[in-house]
């Protein structure tokens, strides 16, 4: 019986990473906690101008499909950031005391956290974040997406090295997950594209944060032409090289 911290950088990285997961370990006697690190909306300059206006009206209802994704998981949602998606790196201390404060008030006892696979850079900060502030605590990385290989890929890691535990979803898991990926109506169209029939997880390895998370294009990286044609808010235009040498100088 653990007390376990999800450090979840968008609403909605709880369940495409780890729904299943989660409800099993529940059943085992594990208690769960989350943190979102984003508000999971682009902040507004990244928008398109029509939408700018309902930037904050995203926020509340993606807000509210978590706590009903919470509801459903058993996780007990303590903090909310509001921090804009793709800006949780500018973050890093204000993020820092506020998950070591809430390891101590809830005297977790181990922390969950998307995996360093270069699908998302708030995924990849998160699990910077988790290494940074782990205090000798056990830390699980789940895999999401990413494009090692040089494929997209789900719910498998990029870069296994013998750790992985594998959950297979049975039939009633995979029809519970969908219904969990729906609550996020906001987000339909991102999640339309998930894998529901793997879970995968394991220890966190020590990274070399100042790199990149695998050779070749990062998911991240993969629409960057598109910045030659038009600035898509779906696209994270963001450098590579603005990120990876960034964390490892902050580690």
């Amino acid at each position: 019986m653990a007390r376990i911290l999800l450090l979840i950088p968008h609403p909605d990285d709880e369940v495409v990473g780890a729904a299943a997961t989660i409800v099993r370990c529940r059943g085992a006697g594990d208690q769960f906690f989350g943190i979102y690190l984003t508000d999971g909306i682009p902040g507004r300059e990244q928008l398109w101008s029509w939408d700018r206006p309902r930037r904050a009206a995203r926020a509340r209802r993606r807000r509210e499909e978590a706590q009903a994704a919470a509801s459903m998981l058993g996780i007990k949602a303590v903090a909310f950031c509001d921090w804009p998606a793709r800006t949780l790196k500018a973050h890093l201390t204000e993020a820092t005391a506020h998950v070591a404060a809430v390891l101590a008030t809830y005297a977790i006892d181990a922390v969950w956290v998307s995996a360093w696979e270069g699908g998302h850079q708030d995924h990849d900060v998160a699990n910077f974040l988790a290494a940074r502030v782990r205090g000798g605590r056990p830390v699980t990385e789940f895999a999401e997406y990413n494009h090692g290989g040089g494929t997209l890929c789900w719910n498998r890691f990029a870069m296994p090295n013998g750790t992985e535990a594998e959950v297979r979803l049975t039939a009633a898991e995979t029809a519970a997950k969908r219904r969990l990926l729906a609550l996020y109506r906001s987000e339909r169209a991102n999640l339309a594209l998930a894998r529901v029939q793997v879970e995968s997880r394991r220890p966190l390895p020590v990274y070399d944060y100042g790199r990149p998370p695998h050779a070749g294009t990062l998911l991240r990286e993969r629409f960057h032409w598109v910045g030659r044609l038009v600035r898509h808010p779906r696209v994270d235009f963001e450098p590579s090289e603005a990120i990876y040498p960034a964390l490892g100088r902050r580690r």
